[in-house]
């Protein structure tokens, strides 16, 4: 299926989010939650925990296609319904489902459990949205090394949601397999700052600055590995060719040659094997099978 077809499937039928205020409470809550569950979130401008939760609870119920709807009601402006409610601390969260509430939870819950309660809410309905079917598609693709495709997918995904974190990042690594270094870094300087520190936008800027020292290396490989052969302990030479063996794609060589520098030599440059070795696993991300080794081969050093 093209992707543009695919991502334009989504929007149709009544928002899955709107703000309420006390006159409306009654008839997009209680009346609502009769024709489907009606999760209501109650934050205030000043609670930092409440814009922690509040996007995660969006994105988990704009998943489920409509299955379930999400309002926010701000207790600042609409105290009456939160004292009606016993509301004591927020963010707190109420599931509403045939005029009553159901289900409910305080304080900003992980991703994983937010998951957890729409899914109970929903009673199992609902699929994942066309952004989330491309998103997995995009990942296969990337994994897959059709970096062509994956590229093509994120784009389409950051059209129709220009900050999903997790297109910026894979559309960035899209671009650094395919040596378009300059409009990675581009991509990522567009990242919210709320969003720079999420793992997957770490692991692309990680994947980006090696892809850049992996490509002023490159040039000079072959006189690295003459180095090599004159001298195998020059540190600098194995370091500098483990970067440029990374960034070709030679990742499990690449690690052998930093674990090489490192047992021989762990306190060279302040641990920069060590450090280099951190950042390709950084890069690669933390359930990569080679990151998982590398990480297990490299305790084995430091400790034994």
């Amino acid at each position: 299926m093209p992707s543009e077809a695919l991502i334009g499937g989504a929007g149709a039928g009544p928002a899955a989010v709107k703000d309420v205020t006390t006159a409306t409470f009654m008839t997009e809550v209680v009346d609502g939650s009769f024709e489907a569950p009606v999760i209501v979130d109650f934050w205030a401008p000043w609670c930092g925990p409440c814009k922690q939760l509040g996007p995660i609870l969006e994105k988990t119920v704009r998943a489920t296609n409509g299955a379930v709807r999400m309002v926010k009601l701000n207790i600042d402006e609409n105290p009456q319904i939160a004292q009606q409610m016993r509301i004591q601390s927020i963010p707190a969260v109420y599931a509403f489902k045939d005029g009553r509430p159901v289900d409910g939870f305080v304080g900003a819950l992980p991703e994983s459990q937010v998951k957890q309660f729409v899914q109970r809410v929903s009673g199992g309905k609902g699929g994942p949205s066309p952004v989330e079917e491309a998103l997995a598609m995009a990942k296969q693709a990337l994994q897959s090394g059709d970096h062509k495709s994956a590229g093509a997918l994120y784009s389409q995904i950051l059209q129709r949601e220009p900050a999903n974190v997790e297109a910026l990042a894979g559309n960035s690594r899209a671009m650094i397999a395919r040596g378009e270094l300059a409009k990675a870094r581009q991509l990522l300087d567009r990242v919210p700052k709320e969003s720079a520190a999420h793992a997957e936008i770490t692991a692309a800027r990680a994947a980006l600055e090696l892809g850049e020292q992996a490509q002023k290396a490159m040039a000079g490989a072959k006189k690295l590995r003459a180095r090599l052969v004159a001298n195998p302990d020059d540190h600098e030479a194995r370091f500098e060719l483990a970067t440029a063996l990374f960034g070709s794609g030679e990742r499990e060589t690449a690690i052998d040659e930093l674990l090489t520098v490192f047992k021989r030599d762990r306190e060279w440059n302040e641990q920069a094997a060590r450090k280099q070795l951190v950042k390709f696993f950084e890069a690669m991300g933390p359930t990569d099978p080679l990151t998982l080794s590398g990480r297990r081969r490299l305790s084995a050093q430091m400790f034994s």
